[in-house]
């Protein structure tokens, strides 16, 4: 991200990669970091956020999707809950891509707060004329 976005969201695979160590691991890390220090504002749709507490409850137990959720809050990510205007957005994207409900949250969150959608989940790709996408 050569330029200073407004805001930066987190989708469900940026965050699933950061916490599973995979490869992009670092890059969310760093990117996390990045944004702390230049005061850029990180967001995740509660629709994402609750995608992420299921995959982690699924995975494990409900307890450590609860502790998931309780780092991602101390990472310094604002919820941000699903109004009129943000499920709007989301059902123009899911209307006309063939994408999940969750991603189409995560990039109508991007495009109304003019932020940069932080990802590696190739079906963003349907979406990249509306949204800035910084790809992992």
């Amino acid at each position: 991200m050569a330029r200073k976005p407004k805001a930066i969201v987190l989708d469900t695979w940026s965050v699933m990669a950061y916490f599973e160590d995979e490869p992009a691991a670092g890059q969310v890390e760093t990117i996390i970091t990045d944004a702390h220090e230049n005061e850029i504002e990180l967001l995740m749709s509660v629709v994402n956020v609750g995608e992420v507490w299921y995959l982690f409850a699924r995975q494990s137990s409900a307890e450590d999707a609860n502790q998931t959720i309780v780092e991602l809050k101390q990472l310094g990510i604002r919820f941000v809950d699903a109004d009129w205007g943000l499920a709007k957005e989301a059902a123009i994207f899911k209307s006309k891509n063939k994408m999940s409900l969750a991603d189409c949250f995560a990039a109508a969150l991007a495009k109304v707060n003019k932020a940069d959608l932080v990802t590696g989940d190739k079906e963003f790709k349907q979406v990249e004329s509306d949204v800035r996408i910084a790809w992992l």
